[in-house]
């Protein structure tokens, strides 16, 4: 790649904190131009050194320091300064596997002391080096980890892939097609317009249990999801044929995540002969699935998405790592899914937020890849970033089974090996350093579920009745209902069908077998069969009014259940199969019967349901049912039987027989030798093979679908799902520029902890919102109005619900609750939308003014899409929660924070003021981080920090954000 290449040997080197600067060094000794190259770094830098100079593409003054000019250094990518450790992987044999970048080739102890989680983000780092998005400070800085993350510092992270699911993947492919005409009108080739890195994006967040407790649920509940979805599904269709390096999985083919971990993980990449570790971000939160297979994943939003796919880098914090070591072994009958409902409630009490947890020790050997994944899924529920489990033998054999070559798993344990990745527990362990620690003796686990509102609320089995008795009796929360005491033994009768229905406060009226929680582990689908046929046989059955249901998250499962001869249980006892993908775990449970809703509405019945999932705050699995709780598959059923969550298994009947003989739990659960022997026999690598093979394959329905071939999308001026929106409207060549800020209106004025949930449209269109108006107007019926969430791709829709949310508290409204605002000029108190329109048509700019955390919660694309929208020009809060301040950045908004000690009380701030934000003309002039005055038009003058954190935030502001910057930098290219 490079000519004259020379090595030389030195005593003296640049100085860490002048590499860190990236300034590029001359040597004084010779006639012709060089910059420095670290050869083989061993940071930090010491007396002796080995450097390869490499001649300059451009001349310098010889003896100089030539200056950097950011906006020039991202050509210069290809000209990695860790070249020097670019290392060959031998294939046994003969031949080579690939090339790599090697760590043990940095010669750097500290890295044998690095979490294997922290090594996989110094890969990327080290192989992703080109002095301008990554550079040789932020290696050293990942390097260091035992020292600088305690220190919140920030480091750039490219990830391998992206993971997408239908809800967040739509505004994400409408923003790429967008692109493309923005490419087009700017007399650029559109096709450059790809993602760089792979993406998968699995449609499985849009089918409803409407159909259950039918041999032909599936179909029908398609064929619903189908009818209400269609539009979304032809663009996504689209997509798939438009771009390259993007698949599109289609409907009825199982869930994100259990289709990421049985088919779409790669755990090493060899991208034209370079090996690297799999590393994944995903719109979904729990992309963390993944960590169980060793691959480093995590949930994001969609911009930070977006950026990834366009070969932008993250900005995170350095996390802290939580070693969690395991040992012993779960005892008879305990199941995967009590520990992890054990797990979490430990990691919530230790406190784990922004963090990895990284599990290690010789209980490791007892847990099954299966296992593993079911842990790490629920590391948003535990706060986590990731669960991380490394890559050891079990991880080897479970790519095996699920149909990975043999040469791509021997190339995977090759590569993680010889870059000190791979864990072998039949060698001697070198101890790591972690942030803190945790230990589980595996042995202690027992059965358990949790809730009745939250997932780390673990309740033992043994003491769930005296539990729910307690929450019956305790004054409304996470833990309480308030019921009077008269009142806790209500048994309400009621018709159902022909036949006389009972309920009572704690009776299940759902249990639903669903979520990439617990439907990717065999050991406890498996588990529920075997509990299912154990009770037919003693003659139990589900009372037909519990809505009962089976979501697998692959086809794989329905395949082992009907080789293990147990699906024909699960039918009799109600858990027919209703689709494949996201159902009652995100809400789309479906409607009750209406007699069963009829019941527990006019009787005012805390009703009950019971899920495999891994969520169950309030409102989320059913509207009617205020109690949910997270099980086991097996004792989703066990409490499907039974009928409520009021019984002491230990001590109470689950129920009886047509002769009236009482049984017991311990008579329908099965032992861990009886799962174990149905795993071994039924679930076989020729199921994962044979399903996969067809995966992209389709249905009927998917493959009926008319789309067009062009590579430019056809906008439907109709559609109120698709729209073009209006990014790139007015964007030339030349980038706009900093902006600042005259003479603003405020349009809100929050106080501490607006959330996303607070900003971004979620959840029901209501009806007198102006998004509902929108869709009026346009012929739409309020019955299919859907929800915000289905109508992502319509930016006209999401710009009415961005500040919507019911719950807002605006302080310009002095107290009054609700989704309105103040027009400052006239008095008028309007909806946001409404007011920031009046504010946009009059040429006027506006800002936010806020407290500490703002934009805290679920990172999400449209709390910062949303608010540009209507013109926002500028947050002023005394902090933000990262990742939305990011992307603020991305759609161009400036970040701006109050001085410690002061907010906008403290300086008499009304948000009846107009405010003026002096930003230099050019983006060269600001810095990272610096301070800037705001002045109010009633003589108020106050500092601010400018959250713009690198330069390379900067260059996306320069150029009105991310997008537009990426748009010209294919054009140029």
């Amino acid at each position: 790649m490079y000519n004259n290449i020379i090595t030389t040997t030195t005593t003296t080197s640049p100085t860490s904190s002048s590499f860190a600067n990236n300034k590029i060094f001359i040597p004084r000794f010779s006639s012709s131009s060089y910059y420095y190259s670290l050869s083989k770094p061993s940071l930090p830098f010491r007396s002796q050194r080995k450097w390869t100079y490499l001649r300059s593409p451009a001349k310098a003054q010889i003896g100089s320091v030539a200056p950097v000019v950011q906006r020039n250094i991202a050509s210069m990518a290809s000209e990695n300064p860790f070249k020097g450790i670019f290392t060959t992987l031998p294939r046994p044999g003969g031949g080579e596997f690939g090339k790599f970048y090697s760590l043990p080739a940095l010669n750097d102890p500290r890295i044998d002391k690095l979490p294997y989680s922290i090594r996989i983000l110094l890969e990327s780092a080290i192989r992703n080096c080109d002095n301008f998005q990554v550079t040789p400070n932020d290696v050293e800085k990942i390097i260091d980890w035992e020292n600088t993350s305690p220190k919140q510092v920030e480091i750039p992270f490219k990830p391998a892939r992206v993971l997408l699911q239908d809800f967040t993947g739509v505004p994400a492919v409408v923003d790429l097609a967008c692109m493309r005409d923005a490419m087009n009108k700017l007399g650029g080739d559109s096709k450059k317009i790809n993602p760089l890195v792979p993406v998968d994006l699995v449609i499985d967040h849009s089918v409803q249990v409407d159909v259950a407790r039918s041999p032909n649920a599936v179909q029908a509940n398609m064929d619903l999801e189908f009818q209400r979805n269609n539009e979304r599904f032809a663009f996504l269709k689209w997509g798939s044929h438009a771009f390259d390096n993007m698949l599109v999985v289609p409907p009825g083919s199982g869930i994100v995540h259990q289709v990421n971990l049985e088919y779409l993980g790669r755990v090493v990449f060899n991208t034209e002969g370079i090996l690297y570790p799999d590393s994944v971000v995903g719109t979904d939160s729990h992309t963390t699935m993944i960590d169980g297979l060793g691959v480093a994943g995590w949930g994001v939003g969609g911009i930070e998405a977006e950026a990834t796919m366009l070969g932008q880098p993250m900005s995170m914090v350095l996390p802290g790592v939580v070693g969690f070591k395991l040992s012993g072994k779960l005892q008879n009958g305990v199941t995967a899914t009590d520990l992890v409902l054990t797990v979490t409630q430990m990691l919530r009490k230790h406190g784990v937020v922004g963090k990895f947890v990284e599990f290690f020790g010789e209980g490791m050997s007892e847990l099954s890849l299966a296992d593993r994944a079911t842990i790490a899924n629920m590391s948003p529920e535990y706060g986590a970033t990731m669960g991380f489990f490394p890559v050891d033998h079990v991880t080897l054999q479970y790519l095996k089974l699920t149909g990975r070559s043999d040469d791509t798993v021997a190339m995977i344990e090759a590569y993680l090996r010889a870059n000190k990745m791979f864990v072998d527990y039949s060698e001697p362990q070198q101890e790591k350093v972690y942030s803190s620690y945790l230990e589980l003796n595996l042995g202690d686990v027992e059965p358990c579920i949790s809730g009745p509102k939250r997932p780390h609320d673990r309740v033992p089995i043994k003491d769930m009745k005296a539990d729910w008795h307690s929450c019956l009796d305790n004054k409304v929360g996470f833990k309480g209902f308030a019921v009077p005491k008269e009142a806790q033994e209500k048994v309400v009768s009621f018709p159902f069908h022909g036949q006389t229905a009972e309920l009572k406060h704690g009776s299940v009226v759902i249990a639903a077998i669903t979520s990439c929680t617990n439907t990717s582990n065999p050991s406890v689908m498996l588990g529920a069969g075997l509990v299912a046929k154990k009770a037919c046989e003693l003659g139990l059955e589900v009372k037909p009014w519990v809505k009962t249901s089976l979501a697998p998250g692959s086809g794989v499962v329905t395949k082992y259940l009907l080789q293990s001869g147990l699906q024909k249980y699960l039918d009799q006892q109600g858990f027919s199969i209703v689709g494949y993908g996201c159902t009652t775990c995100i809400g789309n449970s479906g409607d009750l019967d209406e007699s069963v809703a009829a019941a527990i509405t006019d009787n005012d019945i805390v009703a009950a349901a019971v899920l495999s999932g891994n969520r169950n705050f309030e409102g989320r699995v059913h509207p009617l049912t205020r109690a949910n709780y997270l099980a086991s598959p097996p004792l989703v059923v066990a409490y499907a039987l039974a009928g409520t969550v009021d019984i002491d298994f230990e001590k109470e009947p689950i129920g009886t027989t047509k002769d009236g003989k009482n049984v017991y739990f311990k008579e329908i659960w099965p032992s861990t030798e009886e799962i174990a022997e149905v795993v071994q026999s039924s679930v076989l690598p020729d199921m994962f093979k044979s399903t996969y093979e067809a995966i992209t394959q389709g249905n009927p329905m998917w493959n009926k679908l008319s789309v067009p071939s062009s590579s430019l999308y056809s906008w439907d001026p109709n559609s109120t799902y698709i729209h073009e929106p209006p990014y790139f409207k007015d964007m030339t060549m030349d980038p706009p520029g900093p902006h600042g800020v005259r003479d603003a209106y405020c349009l809100l004025n929050f106080g501490d902890s607006i959330t996303t949930d607070h900003i971004s449209p979620a959840g029901s269109i209501h009806k007198d919102s102006p998004a509902a108006k929108y869709l009026l107007e346009r012929g739409v019926d309020r019955r299919d109005f859907n929800s915000y969430g289905s109508r992502r791709g319509n930016d006209e829709i999401m710009a009415r619900g961005t500040f919507a949310n019911i719950r807002i508290v605006n302080k310009l409204l002095n107290g009054e609750v609700g989704p309105k605002t103040i027009h400052i000029p006239t008095g008028d108190k309007l909806s946001v939308f409404d007011v920031a329109m009046r504010y946009k048509e009059a040429g006027h700019d506006t800002i936010v003014l806020a407290g500490a955390e703002y934009g805290s919660g679920s990172s999400r694309d449209w709390a910062a899409k949303g608010p540009m929208l209507q013109g926002v020009k500028a947050v002023i809060a005394k902090s933000f929660e990262r990742i939305h301040r990011s992307n603020l950045v991305g759609m161009g908004i400036i970040p701006l924070c109050f001085k410690a000690g002061e907010d906008a009380d403290t300086l008499g701030l009304t948000g009846h003021e107009r405010y003026t934000i002096d930003l230099p003309s050019k983006a060269s002039d600001i810095k990272p981080g610096q301070d800037v005055t705001v002045t109010t038009d009633n003589g108020k003058s106050f500092t601010c920090t400018i959250r713009f954190d690198t330069q390379v935030e900067l260059t996306y502001f320069d150029h009105g954000g991310i997008l537009p910057y990426v748009i010209r930098n294919l054009i140029k290219k």
